[in-house]
């Protein structure tokens, strides 16, 4: 078996880094210097992981060449008192030196112990590629390099680059150094694209499927406040807004309050100083804007959504019925376009087309919707149209 490994800066003045190169991880290893103990940057991670609901990790004690086991065993039960509570409460810990290797073989066995539980991803959905680097290669041109997080890139295959917005060709596709004829969701690979200058590209831009993808400033979320966040969170407050690789800056619009406490969850909408690609159900982590530290995260519920007007018990209402579920949320999206085909049910959702259709034969057969020609309307509007009709032509 073939594991990517991305290593991610520890230190508090690269959190930015750490938080480019932590999308599509399916296994974390918590690796705490035992000379050090709990850092504040160990804390801060730890929250990271937990609000992007990473879903497993080991514990990793290093420099256990360097202490005694009586010390190990004190940073031990320091690591456990903070990991308590969260995702890694009953996780693994292996101790090793990196420089003597002692330790090495088990954390190897661990780690294929806890490959075996990963849920492969979706290969069957759209092509979606955050870049987390970019660079020119001299006789290549543009070669980007990222995690899939669903789909599958071939040789050959025309995508799209969002932003800037433009159609590219992948000309050849890498997998851990090697040439292969195609990449799947949870691979890191290195794409070189044809067509498309370096310059355009950046950081947080997404390589995928041409057609299915748009870009938003604007987008509704589930918004929890740390416990421990220095202050409430107000609104229209600024703040550094992480998603995939993308960093923005991002203007808090409370939908239901003024203020959110430390501890405190709900729905607001989130208004971006520039565009990126979101897809619903994608989680995502604020810092404040100054000074920068992580405050909280959430998960998008519609990530194109129309301006909303604040203490509205309809805009609630909505957003919690797309908060429910993808068929709650398709079935709400066809509502809310009137009339919709199956190919913009795909852009604006995210999801497969095969799993947008097994959805929308169970809303059909639960007669919420119908299809007339090409287009999916509601059962409802179906009805109110059908009486406008009639009453027309009575």
């Amino acid at each position: 078996e073939i594991a990517g490994v991305v290593d991610v800066p520890g230190h508090e003045r690269f959190i930015s880094n750490m938080l480019a190169g932590i999308g599509g991880i399916d296994l974390v290893l918590l690796v705490v210097d035992v000379m050090e103990g709990v850092m504040p940057q160990t804390h801060e991670h730890l929250q990271i992981l937990q609000l992007l609901e990473i879903p497993r990790g080991i514990v990793v004690l290093n420099k256990c060449d360097l202490a005694e086991e009586d010390w190990i065993d004190i940073v031990e039960e320091e690591v456990r008192d903070e990991v308590a509570g969260t995702f890694l409460r009953d996780a693994p810990v292996c101790r090793v030196s990196a420089v003597t290797g002692a330790g090495i073989p088990h954390l190897v066995e661990t780690i294929q112990t806890l490959v075996k539980t990963i849920v492969p991803k979706d290969a069957d959905g759209p092509l979606r590629l955050p870049v987390d680097r970019h660079f020119a290669v001299s006789g290549f041109g543009t070669v980007i390099t990222g995690t899939v997080l669903s789909g599958t890139v071939t040789v050959g295959d025309a995508v799209a680059v969002l932003p800037p917005g433009e159609k590219s060709r992948v000309r050849e596709v890498q997998v851990h150094g090697r040439k292969v004829d195609q990449g799947f969701a949870g691979q890191r690979v290195a794409l070189n694209l044809s067509g498309i200058d370096r310059e355009k590209i950046q950081r947080g831009s997404v390589v995928g499927t041409v057609g299915i993808f748009e870009q938003t400033s604007r987008l509704d979320a589930r918004l929890t406040l740390l416990a421990d966040a220095p202050r409430p969170l107000r609104f229209r407050d600024r703040v550094h807004f992480y998603l995939g690789t993308a960093r923005v800056v991002g203007l808090v619009a409370l939908l239901d309050r003024d203020v959110l406490e430390p501890g405190e969850s709900t729905l607001a909408q989130i208004h971006l100083d520039r565009p990126l690609v979101a897809h619903r159900r994608d989680r995502f982590i604020i810092r404040s804007y100054s000074p920068m530290t992580t405050i909280g995260g959430g998960v998008i519920i519609d990530p194109a959504p129309a301006k909303h007007r604040r203490f509205r018990k309809e805009v609630m209402t909505a957003l919690s019925e797309l908060e429910s579920g993808e068929k709650s949320f398709l079935l709400q999206k066809i509502a809310d376009q009137a009339a919709v085909r199956l190919k913009e049910l795909e852009t604006i959702s995210g999801m497969g087309r095969e799993r947008i259709e097994q959805h929308l034969a169970i809303l059909k057969q639960e007669e919420k919707i119908l299809l007339l020609a090409d287009q999916w309307v509601t059962q409802e509007s179906f009805r109110s149209w059908s009486f406008q009709m009639e009453e027309e032509v009575g």
